[in-house]
């Protein structure tokens, strides 16, 4: 059986869910790269400013950010799991 043959098979097992994630990532390799690009003028622009930071300053740890705020580790895990309360969906929506 060729790849081709075999992606088919393993797609034809997939629950919706499943198919949909893997059409995204699908689309996401074959879409040419500036169709993929997403980023505003500013995000770039605060990206290559992160790029520069970093070529002269040692980057932060992700525990000392989560530390500086009295979080650990398990507690942003944690809050990525929890639901996004209704007004706070409302004020960034």
């Amino acid at each position: 059986m060729d790849d081709n043959q075999h992606a088919h098979q393993l797609l034809d097992q997939l629950d919706t869910a499943q198919l949909a994630v893997v059409v995204h990532l699908l689309e996401t390799m074959v879409l040419p790269e500036e169709d993929g690009d997403t980023l505003s003028d500013a995000e770039r622009k605060a990206v290559a400013e992160a790029d520069e930071w970093l070529k002269h300053n040692p980057p932060i740890p992700h525990e000392e950010v989560l530390a500086e705020f009295g979080l650990t580790t398990a507690d942003w895990e944690r809050m990525g799991e929890e639901p996004v309360p209704e007004e706070a969906r409302r004020r960034n929506g």
